[in-house]
């Protein structure tokens, strides 16, 4: 691998407390615990992917860790994202739920720990416990996943921590600026889960693109969440898309391109509404 490949997938943003975050993760939701996962972590690691990101409703951390300790590649080198699940939240369950996490992956230090959604009844002691771990060194970061502005604001109210990343849906779809604009104002990353639209990338406008820059839309997809200045974490488990997802450092889109993608918002969810959140 050339230094600039390596580069490529190295280079990433520095959080609100200083630790560093590559900009392109594997996802391994539904990714199957056993082999699947395995190999996928293991190719991607292999390829030069330095982040991969998983959560405990996932059942796949024994097999993140196992291809994590496969790959040969050094364990600090490697950036591992968790989640505790909304029936675990509250505080001690949290704590307990951490331990578990960590057992599963087979690690001492987890890099980010996220409140996986927030579960209007537990989320702010979730929080809180995640405060603790942070504070007491069992994680370098902690953030949240689908949070809403409010949400937000909520847990900084409360426990004057910031959190180091929001992950959202975010894709042309749902381009989410006004959530966007908040993170930025208020030092916190945002991070995008389906990225891809669950490979819904048939649009004139992705295609058109696609043609122009030699790439495919996925590819151009994710180039827009980088110029964007949002972490994307695509999911795939075979080789050739891990690979094809990766390759989006060798160029960039115009002010105008991007301006096209950022048309195609129709504030449409794949998931559910972190409002209405009900399981």
């Amino acid at each position: 691998m050339s230094s600039q490949s390596n580069r490529a997938f190295t280079d990433g943003v520095t959080l609100n407390n200083g630790v560093h975050m590559p900009w392109l993760g594997l996802g391994v939701y539904k990714t199957k615990e056993g082999q699947e996962v395995i190999g996928a972590v293991k190719t991607a690691i292999q390829l030069g992917y330095r982040s991969i990101d998983t959560a405990a409703i996932y059942k796949n951390e024994d097999g993140v860790g196992q291809g994590l300790r496969e790959s040969g590649v050094p364990r600090e080198e490697i950036f591992i994202t968790t989640k505790v699940w909304n029936a675990d939240q509250g505080y001690e369950s949290t704590l307990q739920a951490f331990d578990a996490s960590r057992k599963r992956l087979g690690l001492e230090m987890i890099d980010l720990y996220l409140v996986h959604w927030a579960v209007s009844a537990t989320y702010r002691e979730t929080w809180k416990a995640l405060v603790h771990l942070y504070k007491e060194g069992y994680v370098r970061a902690i953030g949240v996943s689908n949070f809403q502005i409010h949400h937000l604001k909520q847990v900084i109210e409360d426990t004057g921590v910031v959190p180091a990343v929001n992950q959202v849906e975010y894709h042309p779809e749902l381009a989410q600026k006004e959530l966007l604009s908040f993170t930025r104002e208020n030092n916190i990353q945002l991070e995008a889960w389906s990225p891809l639209m669950q490979g819904k990338l048939d649009h004139p406008v992705l295609t058109q693109l696609a043609a122009k820059y030699g790439k495919s839309p996925a590819q151009i997809v994710l180039r827009w969440d980088i110029q964007n200045g949002v972490v994307t974490i695509p999911k795939s488990v075979t080789e050739h898309r891990i690979r094809e997802n990766a390759n989006i450092f060798d160029f960039e889109l115009s002010t105008d391109d991007i301006a096209l993608v950022d048309s195609l918002n129709e504030n449409k969810r794949i998931g559910p509404d972190p409002d209405h959140v009900t399981f």
